[in-house]
């Protein structure tokens, strides 16, 4: 037995009611190989357990098997000094040899860690240990939160990491800059040669030259080498250190034989300069690109962070105070002006108002708020003031969610991308093997030990991660430049390499297959009034209006070729009702239903065909004719109405775009399945599908279910998904879906997306606009 040597740790376990469900877990923990001992204290809801720490996974998941829940913390670490899948590596065994680790993902995009631990309130004390002991540095990113739950500013934020990222991106540009500059006279005799020019810079020269370049520039290899050696494992930098040390130091020899050894004899050493400077040069010109891929991966980050506002106006003992957003607090009135975008998520609990959530559920009409209705931060206000009692702030409010939602799905790796760290595991162990045996084979095989250690240092240079970091990052280059001029942006190379294996596209349906504004879709007007005089009565109470619906109004008047006869006077915006105004001498009123019932104005004549539109999701507004307010001039209109009188109703919907049903064809031809994935009602989106022909529709999605559904849709991960969205709502589902593809127009959901198309879709294969949407059809499939 050896009970002694094993360490003792404990798990808390959830859902144990009684001695039965303590003796269970027991009996399973203990049969799990390797486990010496294991004792349950029901009262602290504890397990104790003498194993290696090891085995924590095995141990949770035999508790889990039994019926029961091991708690479980989450942390993110931000890992700095990795360069290579190798550090990937490297670093996520430091992490799960950590006892209570149940899993450690890292991602180098990212610098990030994400560790899944057993336990409540974790210590990150051991997690940053063992990175620091597998030689890099970590720290918790507390400062880098998106919003903790004091309200810290979030735009704050957002700058500050948008600042660091810059910054290490110049820093990052000037060695390449110089490595340029001292490597291209050693690059130019090559460049002469095909021209007929033979000429190259002495020796002491390309010494000069090459030397700055080995250990000015190229230090930083040789840092993260030893440090990497010294934990035991070899990365990218060992072998890039090795191959250029090697090349240099060949060519110093050589050079030194030439000039003292052979002094006086015509003896031209073929050095190696060249090969050592370039090297480094083209790595580190990797490293750049590496940190501006870093700055568009987080990009989506902070487009999402900038939508709530870093300041609000809050209602305290009466007077109104500009605070930032740190120092607001739960409970507190805050007070939102039209046009001004929410800072919190709250209750109304004073005013009426149209509010835009589009960006955030995908809503294309403004939603009408009263009284009771919950608001979300990040949302945009209308006509109305809003006073909004907070009821989440920082970490808890819809926008941080949806962010740590982004968060957590750019930090998954695709399969792909494991296969890469497994091979860079062993890639540069490999490598070194393969020079020792060609040095030895050439040296003892032919006994000449200068061509040996030529051809074993051919190997390492050779085998320097140059081509494996730059050849395919140049080749994506160059196809990505050839999309973009077609219109189509592909920022994440893994979603373009999975494109072509896509079996199910999932649609959102605002901005994506319908134009996204509102448009007026019919016009029933009451029996005595005509269709042209309904249109121009409402244009002449919205004229200067910017509310979308009246732009939707002004734009029909337009199309029709009409013209209002009359202008409104005494125009007035109900705040949450309508507009009411004076045209010709007659009171009108346009608005709501509910605005209508008020008023005592009988809608029955057209309660029909409203209650069809509202069952295809449009939005309905009614103009009706009031009587004169006691004591107002009537001499105008003295035949005018002694009751209200309706005159008609406009229904206002999403129009689809054109191609969008061809598009659907297209995908459905080449067998692959479409759904439609939206946060708009029910009636809209299903009318919207069955127009294209898809069967499929999830509708009334919330933000963060949307994620879930495209995981799902994946089954397991036996099919590969793609997401084509158009708002911060879809980023999280963009980010989460194997191939994500944005429609241009909103920061937040572009960034999240591994492809973007410009100009809508309209410019996808390259041809005018309302061709492209079939050429989608085509990448999606083919990649």
């Amino acid at each position: 037995m050896n009970t002694t040597t094993l360490p003792a740790w404990t798990l808390p376990v959830e859902g144990m009611t009684c001695a039965s469900c303590a003796t269970r877990v027991e009996r399973a923990v203990r049969a799990v190989p390797g486990v010496d001992a294991a004792s349950v204290n029901l009262a602290t809801e504890a397990l104790s357990v003498q194993a290696a720490p090891a085995l924590v996974g095995a141990v949770a998941a035999a508790i889990e098997r039994a019926g029961y829940a091991v708690a479980r913390d989450t942390l993110t670490l931000q890992i700095e000094g990795m360069t290579c899948a190798s550090c990937v590596s490297r670093v996520e065994k430091a992490l799960a040899a950590v006892p209570g680790v149940l899993a450690a993902s890292v991602n180098l995009a990212t610098e990030q860690a994400q560790v899944t631990l057993a336990g409540r309130d974790a210590d990150s004390g051991p997690l940053l240990a063992a990175v620091a002991k597998a030689g890099y540095m970590a720290h918790l990113p507390a400062a880098d939160a998106s919003g903790d739950a004091t309200g810290d500013s979030t735009r704050n934020t957002a700058d500050r990491r948008e600042a660091r990222v810059n910054d290490r991106a110049r820093r990052e540009l000037r060695p390449v800059l110089w490595g340029a500059a001292l490597s291209a006279p050693l690059v130019l005799p090559m460049l002469l040669w095909p021209l007929g020019i033979e000429w190259m810079p002495p020796g002491w020269v390309q010494w000069l030259l090459a030397t700055p370049v080995q250990f000015w520039l190229g230090a930083r290899f040789y840092r993260a080498g030893w440090l990497a050696l010294r934990a035991g494992t070899a990365n990218m930098d060992v072998l890039v250190a090795l191959g250029t040390s090697a090349a240099y130091f060949l060519s110093v020899w050589l050079l030194w034989q030439s000039d003292v050894v052979h002094a006086g004899h015509d003896m031209v050493a073929h050095l190696y300069f060249e090969a050592s400077a370039v090297v480094i040069t083209l790595v580190l010109l990797g490293k750049w690109l590496e940190a501006r891929a870093k700055h568009q991966t987080t990009a989506a980050i902070r487009a999402l962070e900038r939508l709530r506002p870093d300041r609000a106006t809050v209602l305290r003992d009466g007077i109104e105070l500009e605070l930032p957003l740190a120092d607001v607090r739960l409970g507190d009135t805050v007070v939102v002006r039209p046009g001004q975008r929410l800072p919190v998520d709250g209750v109304v609990l004073e005013g009426d108002s149209q509010v835009d959530e589009s960006l955030l559920t995908g809503e294309s009409l403004p939603v009408d708020k009263g009284v009771g209705d919950r608001v979300t931060g990040g949302a945009v206000n209308g006509e109305g003031l809003l006073r909004v009692q907070t009821t989440a702030l920082g970490a808890e409010s819809a926008l941080a969610r949806i962010v740590r939602l982004v968060e957590s799905a750019q930090a998954g790796k695709a399969p792909i991308q494991r296969l890469v760290d497994q091979v860079a595991a062993v890639f540069v162990p490999v490598v070194l093997v393969i020079a020792l045996v060609t040095l030895l084979g050439w040296g003892f095989g032919g006994g000449d030990w200068t061509a040996a250690v030529l051809n074993a240092v051919a190997v390492l240079v050779i085998a320097c991660p140059c081509a494996l970091g730059l050849a395919t990052p140049a080749a994506i280059m160059a196809g990505t430049g050839v999309a973009a001029r077609h219109g189509i942006l592909i920022k994440d190379a893994q979603a373009l390499e999975r494109a072509h294996a896509v079996q199910t596209v999932a649609f959102d349906k605002t901005g994506t297959l319908t134009e996204g504004r509102p448009r007026v879709v019919a016009a029933e007007h009451a029996p005595d009034t005509t269709h042209d005089a309904l249109l121009c009565d409402a244009a002449a109470l919205q004229a200067g209006s910017e509310h979308p619906l009246a732009r939707a109004v002004l734009a029909q008047l337009r199309d029709e070729g009409l013209v209002a006869a009359d202008s409104a006077a005494a125009l007035q915006a109900v705040a949450g009702r309508g507009m009411a105004g004076q045209v010709g001498g007659r009171a009108l009123r346009l608005g709501s239903s509910r605005w209508m019932d008020e008023l005592g104005v009988d809608t029955r004549a057209l309660a029909a065909q409203a209650a069809a539109r509202q069952a295809e999701g449009c939005s309905v507004s009614w103009l009706a004719e009031v009587p004169p307010a006691a004591g107002a001039d009537v001499g105008a209109n003295p035949s005018g109405p002694r009751l209200p009188r309706l005159l008609g109703m406009l229904a206002f919907g999403d129009t689809i775009k054109p191609g969008a049903a061809a598009a659907i064809a297209a995908l459905h031809g080449q067998g692959l399945r479409t759904v439609l994935v939206s946060g708009d009602n029910r009636g809209a989106a299903e009318a919207v599908a069955r127009a294209l022909g898809i069967t499929e529709v999830r509708a009334e999605v919330l933000p963060g279910d949307k994620a879930g559904i495209v995981n799902a849709l994946k089954e397991g991960g036996r099919r590969v998904v793609a997401m084509v969205g158009d708002g911060v709502n879809d980023a999280p589902a963009l980010a989460a879906a194997d191939v994500g593809i944005a429609m241009s127009g909103l920061d937040g959901g572009l960034a999240a997306a591994g492809g973007t198309l410009g100009k809508g879709a309209g410019k996808v294969a390259g041809g005018p606009a309302g061709k492209g949407a079939s050429g989608l059809s085509d990448k999606v499939a083919a990649g």
